[in-house]
């Protein structure tokens, strides 16, 4: 049996906020946040907080004592002195750790990231399942205008055409680490000395989650977001109370397992097939049964996209009319767009249904929740859906899967 092992570092000689790994934040230590994130996520068998300080350990144990219903998998271990320096790097507490426990992969999770969640978590350890992954990393999608430096303060921008400014949105997405949690196999830490290596996938995080705690300004932003995150939670939703008004109106309707539904567009909404006319225009054929199924799972509200490796306009024009919410086009790695709408829609992978019929579409058919097919894929999309339709592509397949998704 597989066995992941969380791994938080903590110690007491921060120099730019005294102990700061147990000061209060939003009500809680530091630290706390992050072991309640790791204890969250269904993925992590056991939790470590490594510490050279007794105030960081009575502390962390006091308030893992106090809910050990939450907190019963973790164990608070030394760290040395050499390891906790101010000069050490955090591979050297990490290697020291794998070389005293026996496990198998390892989450860092660093405890100056208290946005983080379990479900962070849980989306980071789905993106490390994926075949021929050997790390992951947090990271938060940017779309800002990049400017360098010469030698002579001349500055450059380095990523658009001053004479044609963008619009931020048009920005295509570049990605920073947020240094929440990295992600990588005992085996592979001892041998290279390092907490990434080899072939390395991004998990997205909301950027809300951008901050790190190194200066007294980041504790106070932090802080703020927390707060605003707390409020969201707690404030019923807008449609929600005016039914609440209404009851004889509101309709009892159960709460749906799946919460977003994504699809390729040729060969699952088409039949795959190039149609011209004689003035060379490009043409495809698409059910309206399936018009009619985006509709009915936008009632529930369940999110849709359409994620393809095309990028034409005739694609755009058919979302545009089903009022499809996302279209992701040009699309070379489905896993990695999957990951980036889960954390922009705060939705869980497991949460997500995506219909597939190539073999681009291989990972994210088993990287989601519910991994769908039409009855003409490939025979290996086939062999891993979770569902093949009766229908082949451009045959109602949409609608073949959104029915059984509203009747889970």
């Amino acid at each position: 049996m597989i066995m992941n092992v969380a791994f938080i570092p903590v110690r007491g000689g921060s120099k730019s906020i005294p102990l700061k790994n147990i000061k209060e934040i939003h009500g809680r230590p530091l630290v706390y946040w992050t072991v309640a994130a790791a204890c969250d996520c269904r993925s992590i068998d056991k939790v470590y907080v490594a510490t050279d300080s007794k105030e960081i350990r009575l502390c962390v144990e006091k308030f893992c004592s106090e809910d050990y219903k939450r907190f019963g998998k973790v164990s608070v271990v030394d760290r040395s002195a050499e390891s906790a320096s101010d000069t050490a790097s955090t591979e050297l507490a990490m290697i020291e750790f794998a070389k005293a426990h026996r496990f198998d992969n390892i989450v860092l999770i660093q405890a100056t990231s208290p946005m983080l969640t379990g479900a962070d978590l849980d989306n980071g350890f789905n993106a490390f399942s994926v075949k021929d992954t050997d790390s992951v990393l947090s990271v938060v999608p940017q779309k800002r205008f990049i400017w360098t430096l010469d030698n002579e303060g001349n500055a450059t921008a380095q990523n658009y055409d001053v004479n044609n400014r963008p619009r931020r949105q048009d920005f295509e997405e570049y990605y920073v680490e947020n240094g929440a949690f990295y992600i990588t196999s005992r085996k592979d830490l001892l041998a290279t000395g390092c907490r990434l290596s080899g072939n390395i996938r991004i998990s997205l995080m909301s950027e809300d989650t951008y901050y790190e705690i190194d200066e007294p300004s980041d504790w106070t932003v932090t802080q703020a977001l927390m707060e605003k995150r707390e409020q969201k939670e707690e404030k019923p939703d807008a449609s929600t109370a005016s039914e609440s008004n209404k009851p004889e109106e509101k309709e009892d309707r159960k709460e749906l397992k799946y919460k977003m539904f994504l699809t390729d567009c040729d060969g699952c909404m088409t039949d795959g097939g190039m149609y011209y006319s004689e003035k060379g225009d490009e043409l495809k054929k698409f059910n309206t049964r399936d018009g009619v199924a985006f509709r009915l799972l936008r009632e529930r509200g369940i999110i849709t996209g359409v994620i393809t490796g095309e990028d034409v306009a005739l694609n755009k024009r058919r979302c545009e009319k089903l009022k499809i919410d996302v279209l992701a086009p040009g699309c070379t790695d489905k896993v990695a767009c999957i990951n980036r709408l889960c954390a922009t829609y705060n939705v869980k992978p497991e949460e997500v249904v995506y219909i597939g019929d190539d073999i681009a579409d291989k990972d994210a058919i088993e990287f989601v929740g519910f991994g769908c097919c039409p009855a003409d894929a490939a025979a290996d999309i086939r062999a891993v859906a979770a569902l093949v339709t009766k229908a082949k592509g451009g045959e109602g397949v949409i609608r073949e899967v959104a029915e059984m998704v509203l009747n889970l």
